[in-house]
């Protein structure tokens, strides 16, 4: 009969990881496994868990196997449908709630109340929906719109929203396309796929699971990052923001792209490894 101490050791995984899918093989808290590691498991629980931890040493993303990833402080159900959340774009959520507050200090109307208060945002490619859900919990007033060209995407994002009891009005399409007719955001995010065809990344990693579409366009990585910086100026007010997550080394020429389209205060942020990743601007 096997315990988890004994599953553990011969999982061939990190401690950490191999207690998580424990936890989830088992329906327990860290606490009841840390206190019961020497009790006897099932035979099934037991298969269940080297079958997980298998996956894992193939490289299967944790988030897939334990089906969840933390963003924001807030636990989102993930699938091979979507990208899993990660830390660096937290830095597109942070650059979103700052020019939301600066949105609200202005004297310039918003399209949803006539004045600076009550801003709107839109997420283009949502995704899980980590983003959109982020802004719309840490600032209930706004209302935030996302919208992603799939609708398993779109499904999950909504059940994550509902879960987190968020407000957050979603829409299936491409890019602005999936819009209806109701006017134009303070606020305008996206982390589009923006890999490059032949980057080596692609067959790395997390990658090598994660839904092809959201990871690259098939082209130069720049393709979406054009479309949405084209449409932008019809759906952002006088003094909208535009923030883009790209790769850390198409800064320079997101910011140009920007800059050409007629944007100001164009500039790049740096996430916590101190890699160029977030750019926008204000029309």
């Amino acid at each position: 009969m096997q315990t988890a101490q004994s599953l553990i050791s011969m999982s061939g995984l990190p401690r950490l990881e191999a207690r998580m899918l424990l936890e989830m093989v088992l329906c327990k808290p860290r606490e009841w496994l840390l206190a019961h590691d020497t009790d006897p498991l099932s035979s099934e629980a037991a298969a269940q868990f080297l079958t997980l931890a298998a996956r894992r040493r193939q490289g299967a993303p944790m988030a897939h196997l334990v089906g969840h990833r933390e963003f924001m402080g807030h636990r989102l159900s993930v699938s091979a449908d979507v990208l899993i959340p990660r830390p660096e774009t937290e830095l597109l959520v942070e650059m979103a709630l700052q020019s939301l507050e600066d949105r609200a200090k202005s004297p310039l109307p918003s399209p949803t109340t006539g004045n600076g208060v009550g801003c709107s945002l839109l997420d283009l490619g949502t995704g899980s929906g980590a983003v959109a859900i982020s802004v719309a919990l840490a600032r209930p007033t706004v209302r935030v719109v996302a919208t992603d060209l799939s609708e398993t995407a779109i499904v999950l994002a909504q059940q994550n929203a509902q879960q987190l009891e968020a407000r957050v009005q979603f829409w299936q399409g491409n890019w602005y396309e999936a819009l209806p007719a109701e006017g134009r955001f303070d606020v305008i995010v996206s982390n589009p796929p923006y890999i490059a065809l032949n980057d080596p990344h692609l067959a790395q990693g997390d990658l090598r699971f994660e839904p092809v579409g959201a990871l690259t366009d098939g082209a130069d990585g720049l393709t979406a990052l054009r479309q949405i910086i084209a449409g932008a100026s019809q759906h952002l007010i006088t003094g909208g923001w535009l923030w883009l997550e790209h790769g850390y080394e198409q800064g320079e020429e997101v910011a140009q792209l920007l800059l050409k389209a007629g944007f100001n205060a164009v500039q790049t942020k740096q996430d916590l490894a101190g890699l160029p990743r977030i750019t926008g601007g204000s029309l």
